[in-house]
């Protein structure tokens, strides 16, 4: 690693787990992915997320983010479309909760599976996943400003160092939300028989969707 120029290598990955562990907006999608949906679907999530990490480090690594810790403007305009993204999921789970009939769903009746909400595809889930990360600005700035603190100012491969640091954090961020999706889904498996708790958890779901828009939102500065 040293022949790239990375320095303090230890450091990055324990920085990186805690930055992994602590709640955000990634975390509370695959979460809710997995609640509403199951493991299967919590890990597509995520899986779309990670992709979007990499949209993230190609675009610190040729420079590109530069134009978000420059143009107050773009970073305002991107920020403001994964607020409006998150909160069209959230409002999207709570409206398609009207008309789910616990009675029904409960007895197991073929009148339960067509008032039920369907399951989205999987292509779906794994874009849906992708966009909440791409439309985090954060994201990118965290890459800008945090992997050059770990690179050799004077390396003819920070490019390459860049693409590698991006993968540890990419391996690290997938394996983190695979664990979360496992065990929310382990959770959501004994409420899968109840229609009106699931029917709540989605509600509980979309409101915490909104709540992380509205909290995005509240940070725009005029």
């Amino acid at each position: 690693m040293s022949s790239l120029g990375l320095i303090h290598l230890p450091l990055f990955v324990l920085s990186t787990f805690l930055l992994n562990v602590t709640p955000g907006p990634d975390t509370a999608y695959v979460v809710g992915r997995s609640l509403a949906q199951g493991r299967a679907a919590g890990l597509v999530s995520s899986f779309g997320i990670s992709a979007g990490c990499c949209v993230h480090v190609l675009a610190a690594s040729l420079g590109l983010s530069a134009l978000l810790a420059t143009s107050v403007y773009a970073f305002a305009a991107i920020k403001c479309a994964g607020a409006i993204y998150l909160a069209y999921l959230g409002v999207r789970m709570i409206w398609a909760t009207r008309g789910r009939k616990p009675s029904a769903a409960t007895a197991g009746g073929p009148a339960a599976g067509r008032r039920a909400r369907p399951a989205q595809s999987y292509g779906k889930l794994f874009s849906q996943g992708f966009l909440t990360n791409v439309l985090n600005p954060k994201v990118a700035l965290f890459f800008l400003s945090f992997f050059p603190q770990f690179v050799e100012p004077d390396t003819q491969h920070r490019t390459l160092a860049f693409l590698v640091l991006g993968g540890i954090f990419i391996a690290m961020s997938t394996v983190w939300n695979g664990i979360v999706a496992w065990v929310s889904a382990s959770v959501s498996r004994g409420l899968s028989g109840n229609v009106t708790v699931k029917t709540w958890v989605d509600r509980a779901v979309g409101t915490l969707f909104i709540g992380v828009a509205a909290r995005i939102a509240a940070t725009l500065r005029p």
